[in-house]
């Protein structure tokens, strides 16, 4: 992962003189003759990062600082623990925007967390907003599907897989 900077300046150490030696024979200046400007300043853009879950199943405890949005909770909490500690087990993928795998689980995930809405919680974290918690599950492909029960991680399924397979999965974990 490439980490950024703050501000970079960059500037020239030297400069040729200017100099009026125009030969007699041409109307051309010399080499010489020329000002080189300083290189112009280079900025690196700024950035914070913010942990970003989005939960798409029912609501329930509360996770963080939450924003209602669209029937979906948003949380925005720095730091924030994707294997909370629920009283259901809870799905969270790990995912990119510039993923297309991702987007072909995506809607595979949502269908899920409506059949399953109450026994199961769902969550999705951007890998490119959130790469601390990536790297604290160890997330080295996307899109990653990890299923925690008690706070521990249970099982995890990388790669865009059929419905089915996730299906199984997500049973076998299942509160009644």
């Amino acid at each position: 992962m490439a980490s950024l900077l703050d501000s970079v300046t960059v500037t020239r150490v030297f400069s040729l003189p200017i100099t009026s030696s125009i030969s007699p024979a041409s109307k051309v200046p010399s080499i010489s003759a020329r000002r080189i400007s300083p290189v112009p300043e280079f900025r690196v853009l700024k950035s914070s990062r913010k942990s970003s879950v989005t939960q798409t199943a029912s609501l329930g405890t509360n996770l963080g600082s939450r924003f209602a949005r669209g029937g979906r909770i948003v949380c925005e909490a720095q730091d924030t623990t994707a294997a909370a500690v629920e009283d259901v087990p809870v799905l969270v993928e790990f995912w990119a925007p510039w993923c297309g795998p991702c987007r072909m689980i995506h809607p595979i995930v949502d269908q899920l967390a409506k059949d399953f809405a109450g026994k199961f919680k769902f969550y999705k974290i951007n890998t490119d907003e959130s790469p601390n918690t990536a790297n604290r599950y160890s997330i080295r492909s996307v899109p990653t599907v990890i299923i925690f029960k008690d706070g521990e991680k249970k099982d995890s399924i990388i790669g865009a897989v059929p419905k089915e397979t996730l299906e199984k999965t997500i049973e076998r974990f299942v509160v009644e």
